[in-house]
């Protein structure tokens, strides 16, 4: 980044600001950025020096930010947009040929859809480099998307929750499957209904996701299911599975590697279903955002956005 300024604070000043909090300390957001330790502890005294204020105060080895840290943080996420989105509109003006275009995605959307649209999207614009960021739930998209770290999420839920001040665009639905070992003594074919999962032992999944309530009512609608794992790490389910660990309730997209890794999949009966979802902040997207974003819902950009 150039030594752009901003109402006399140089931009880099921001960056580095925006990295020590993002890492949570100097060492690591010098080793984020490429950068010698001491270039971001002098960056940090310089914006301090210019705004008059301390941002940052020290308790052992931590450093806690203040009341005006705080205060900066959204306003440095917004300077550093659209110097980014400038940047971007100036590189795109013969055609969208680079760019960097970070996107949040929960466990079973990185499987299905986002793939088949990424790999579209890179047939297109084989120049521009999309960066994955993990997020475990619902609120961990929209959490990312909020501060400003991710200019897109995928997420998926079932039920409402709160999108104030994002864009939503809906994508389409999945259902539940359960997998299982060929040795469980679960029926060989059919659908499944929570009652003939009585006495099953069950692999969770981290609160406030689809798997994790469905999981919860089977067990509620049961005596003896219980859960023996709970597992904020997805990939390690269809392993544990594999084992005779347990069974597991997981979305569809699943299904196809399920199936390559030997287990058995049966639909779930369930009134229960994930509501696929785009969203973004309410601002003006990069070009390869907005790009992604038509490669992904055709109309969102044309149409006004849900609620």
């Amino acid at each position: 980044m150039g030594r752009t300024t901003v109402c006399g604070v140089d931009a880099r000043q921001l960056q580095y600001f925006l990295a020590v909090v993002d890492e949570g300390g100097v060492h690591a957001a010098a080793e984020k950025l490429f950068v010698a330790q001491p270039s971001v502890s002098q960056s940090l005294r310089a914006l301090q020096r210019d705004l008059g204020a301390e941002l940052f105060t020290r308790t052992g080895r931590r450093l806690q930010l203040t009341a005006a840290g705080e205060a900066l943080i959204a306003p440095a996420r917004q300077v550093l947009h659209w110097m980014d989105l400038s940047r971007a509109h100036v590189e795109a003006v013969h055609g969208l040929r680079t760019g960097r275009l970070v996107i949040a995605t929960m466990p079973s959307q990185a499987v299905h859809p986002l793939p088949t649209v990424i790999d579209r999207f890179v047939a297109r614009y084989p120049l521009v480099q999309i960066s994955i960021r993990s997020a475990g739930t619902p609120q961990d998209v929209m959490s990312l998307i909020r501060s400003g770290g991710v200019e897109l999420g995928v997420m998926a839920v079932t039920s409402a929750v709160d999108t104030e001040g994002l864009a939503v665009h809906p994508m389409g639905r999945q259902s539940f499957i359960v997998v299982s070992s060929r040795d469980s003594n679960l029926p060989a074919r059919g659908p499944l209904t929570y009652d003939q999962l009585e006495g099953q032992r069950l692999i969770i999944g981290q609160p406030g996701t689809g798997m994790r309530r469905v999981a919860d009512q089977v067990i509620a609608a049961n005596r003896s299911t219980v859960a023996v794992v709970e597992t904020e790490h997805r990939e390690a389910v269809l392993p544990m599975v594999l084992e005779g660990t347990g069974i597991a309730i997981v979305a569809e997209p699943w299904r196809s590697l399920a199936r390559e890794a030997g287990l058995v999949v049966h639909d779930l009966v369930t009134q229960e279903h994930l509501e696929i979802f785009i969203v973004h902040r309410q601002v003006e997207l990069s070009p390869a955002a907005r790009a992604f974003l038509l490669f992904t819902v055709p109309s969102a950009l044309t149409r006004r956005p849900s609620p």
